[in-house]
């Protein structure tokens, strides 16, 4: 990679993250931190606001903004087999929106990469079996619920096929056994639980924040799982 092809690359990954540090850049882009350093110096000079803050990083400075970038056909080529791969492992609120970020993404291609892409999209198919097509359409609104740390309530119903009705602070997404998985701190049990998503009848956010001040992390959750798929 050359160094204008890195420079626009760090100004992206800044541009997608809060805070990175320079150990993550160089990690990145396979360089050392001594490079980042001049990288970084050769931004600023060019005007572009990178700041840095102690213990957490470099970060953009609000309100800079970077026009849309172009995709090469390797990018665009993934981005349109990842959607087959979403088509087929998420649910209707994240096929949604996935497929409107693609269309986004197709906007900016030139004409002759839409026309490839398109023809690619006739060789490409995922064949999956009937138990993962997913139609409920909680997924958007859990991963919301668990950036915001915002709790949730939930009519569940067991393998008894008991309904009961919960109100859980949402800690992470699983996908295992063949099943997304909401894992959550819930009220009524005072404890962990995971929800399989097929079982959730009705979920909605309840818009207040979490109670429980810390939380497991989700690796710890995932280590205790009877399965290690």
């Amino acid at each position: 990679m050359n160094r204008i092809d890195r420079l626009f690359g760090i100004l992206t990954l800044l541009q997608s993250k809060k805070y990175i540090s320079a150990d993550k850049i160089a990690e990145r882009f396979d360089m050392s931190v001594r490079t980042v350093y001049r990288d970084v110096k050769a931004l600023q000079e060019q005007g572009i606001p990178v700041g840095f803050e102690q213990h957490k990083g470099y970060f953009l400075v609000q309100g800079y903004f970077l026009p849309p970038v172009s995709f090469n056909m390797e990018e665009a080529n993934a981005l349109l087999l990842v959607e087959s791969l979403v088509d087929g492992f998420a649910d209707l609120s994240i096929r949604n929106h996935y497929s409107s970020a693609l269309t986004k993404v197709k906007a900016v291609l030139k004409s002759a990469q839409k026309e490839k892409l398109e023809k690619l999209n006739q060789h490409i198919r995922l064949q999956v079996p009937e138990r993962l097509t997913y139609n409920f359409d909680f997924l958007s609104l859990i991963q919301h619920a668990i950036s915001e740390r915002l709790m949730v309530s939930l009519d569940y119903k067991n393998a008894k096929e008991e309904v009961s009705k919960r109100e859980v602070e949402p800690i992470g997404l699983i996908f295992y056994a063949f099943s997304w998985h909401l894992i959550a701190w819930c009220h009524m049990r005072q404890q962990y639980r995971d929800f399989n998503l097929t079982r959730i009848i009705c979920l909605k956010s309840l818009d207040k924040p979490f109670l429980k001040v810390d939380h497991m992390p989700l690796n710890d959750y995932m280590s205790m799982l009877p399965v290690n798929f």
